[in-house]
């Protein structure tokens, strides 16, 4: 993999992350919160692949598999505990 391709990628994963980070401290709502942790989760196995793939390393492919299963499971957790409650804008 190129150098400037592993560059952009890891630039663009990291301006979505400070996106998703302000979004986590200013979302109006819990729901809001959940979205983008969630989408924080997805992006933290992005940035895992793209390192396994720039330093040809198996192994954190295993860890980004890993992470997006756990990170599912917690999503779908946490969207239970919300079900059904009332939020206020």
């Amino acid at each position: 993999m190129s150098l400037i391709f592993f560059s952009i990628g890891m630039g663009i994963l990291l301006l979505a992350s400070f996106l998703c980070l302000y979004r986590i401290s200013a979302g109006p709502t819990p729901p809001d919160r959940t979205v983008a942790i969630d989408i924080l989760g997805t992006l933290m196995v992005g940035f895992t692949c793209l390192y396994a793939m720039y330093f040809n390393q198996e192994f954190y492919m295993n860890v980004a598999l890993a992470w997006a299963l756990l990170s599912f499971i917690g999503t779908v957790a946490l969207a239970k505990y919300l079900e059904g409650r009332k939020f206020h804008e």
